[in-house]
């Protein structure tokens, strides 16, 4: 250790001046002036040197709860375990004191821990360079050797100030959140029955399958599961299975050591890890690569998993919520996926049904979603035109509700008046329900007059029109084949519907 280290927190260096103009010399008198606080930050001290780790302890602990670690394993477990909002970490540490890659490699993990955490690195004055490296690395702030504790309690006063406006705005996300997605709105048959079934299965942990076609909500159930569990107050982790790559989604779930593959500079935690003493939802499950569906199985069975490089094995207690859109019978059958997994999952199993099948529910749906992209986007929207009203009902939604909140929310910000017309919806056929015409009729006649549209406009690409019309490709397809709808490349009919 060179003199400048160990001068960091000596009482020759602290310079604080009261109002008199007198200065404090004193480690004590300077604790002695401290504003008193009645709710204290913690504050890890990470440095190798005894001596300095004291000093800083009895400089600041009458304004922090202070936690030290002289090196990086160590930072790290307190990090994990103790989640303190303020950190000053050393850069040269054990054992590579002489260079800053402990250090460096500390402030990655420390932050993978809690992103939010406010470290304040300590650097020589050589060493600016490394300052400036771990700025663009994630750290808060830094402070050159030796450390003036004026200087390092202004920074600290910021970092927890901002800290605490940080956890603030997550914990309000966190709230608002809970209270948007626990909420299944409506008053329909089918809503009622989900809503009791909920409540049967939630205190149990055992595994269960969400069924239903996209866009039915199967998320917000298997939030309300969790809400409605033990295991409320633990994490709810969700992750698509069909929107990771194959190569990608076994370290997304099982985590991986350091150095298990090229770009595995640490070691990271798995979904399932998180999940620990939660919920882990699997979304769209059926899109699991066979590998993957045997390593899950054996996780459902051992509830133990192995991090990929790794040979240890690791419990983990958490309830497992899966969903998809597709047909995991016929799947089970054809063989493209694992029975044994099948039967596992489907211990349980709920059917979402479709929007069109939720008899009153659409419009009730409807007018949560003006509210809430109104307000959010400030405008001054009300409510719905009758014959607006009139067409939300008879249209039967191939996207479900999805298609619904994403048609509203586009027509919140585009719409010139207080009501939200066919137009600003894009459901242009208002007037389609003519004497003599069943609702079927009705219903089919709007999907027809969209599909149509949309795939003019785009030329007959399949992808753009379903993602225009907030549906998923095999959902367009089923509908054109019902519909006996077939195009040009240019989006021109060929055939028209039969009534």
């Amino acid at each position: 250790m060179n003199e400048a280290h160990r001068r960091l927190a000596a009482p020759e260096t602290i310079q604080i001046k009261e109002e008199e103009g007198r200065e404090l010399t004193t480690v004590a008198e300077v604790n002695m002036k401290a504003e008193p606080r009645l709710l204290r930050s913690a504050l890890l001290i990470v440095d190798d040197d005894t001596e300095i780790r004291e000093q800083m302890k009895w400089a600041l602990a009458n304004i922090y709860e202070i936690i030290q670690a002289g090196d990086r394993p160590a930072a790290v477990a307190l990090a994990q375990r103790e989640h303190p909002g303020l950190v000053t970490l050393d850069l040269g540490l054990p054992p590579h004191q002489d260079d800053v890659t402990e250090g460096l490699l500390a402030l990655e993990e420390i932050l993978m821990a809690d992103p939010l955490t406010k470290v304040i690195v300590v650097t020589g004055n050589s060493d600016r360079a490394h300052a400036l490296k771990a700025v663009q690395m994630g750290a808060y702030d830094y402070i050159q050797k030796p450390v003036q504790l004026k200087v390092l309690k202004v920074i600290l006063e910021r970092a927890t100030y901002l800290s605490s406006l940080e956890q603030e705005s997550r914990a309000l996300v966190e709230r608002t959140a809970r209270a948007t997605t626990s909420e299944i709105v409506g008053a329909s048959a089918p809503i009622q029955k989900l809503r009791s079934t909920i409540r049967q299965i939630a205190g149990s942990d055992i595994s269960v399958l969400i069924l239903g076609e996209s866009g039915t909500g199967k998320e917000l159930v298997a939030r309300a599961i969790h809400q409605q569990s033990g295991r409320k107050d633990g994490p709810f982790v969700a992750i698509d299975c069909g929107a990771i790559p194959d190569t990608l989604l076994e370290s997304e779930l099982f985590g991986h050591e350091k150095g298990a593959f090229t770009g595995a500079h640490v070691q990271r935690k798995g979904r399932i890890e998180s999940a620990q003493g939660g919920t882990l939802f699997l979304d769209e499950i059926g899109e699991l690569a066979p590998l993957l569906q045997v390593k899950l199985l054996r996780f459902l069975q051992e509830h133990q998993i192995e991090r990929v490089g790794g040979r240890e094995k690791l419990p983990v207690n958490v309830r497992v919520v899966a969903a998809t859109n597709s047909d995991l019978e016929t799947a089970r059958k054809t063989g493209t996926f694992r029975e044994d997994l099948y039967y596992r999952l489907c211990v349980l199993t709920i059917t979402l049904p479709p929007l069109r099948e939720r008899d009153g529910d659409v419009q009730a749906l409807a007018q949560v979603f003006l509210h809430r992209y109104a307000t959010q986007a400030q405008r001054d929207v009300t409510g719905f035109t009758k014959q607006a009203l009139r067409t939300i009902e008879i249209y039967s939604w191939p996207g479900n509700i999805r298609e619904l909140e994403n048609r509203i929310k586009r027509a919140v910000i585009m719409t010139q008046g207080r009501l939200l017309t066919c137009e600003d919806l894009d459901l242009r056929s208002c007037d389609v329900a003519k004497a003599g015409m069943s609702l079927k009729e009705v219903r089919e006649t709007l999907e027809r007059d969209m599909i149509l549209s949309a795939l003019t406009r785009h030329r007959g690409n399949m992808t753009k029109t379903a993602e225009e019309l907030g549906i998923t490709r095999p959902t367009l397809y089923d509908l054109m084949s019902k519909l006996t709808i077939r195009v040009t490349q240019t989006g021109e009919e060929e055939q028209r519907a039969k009534p």
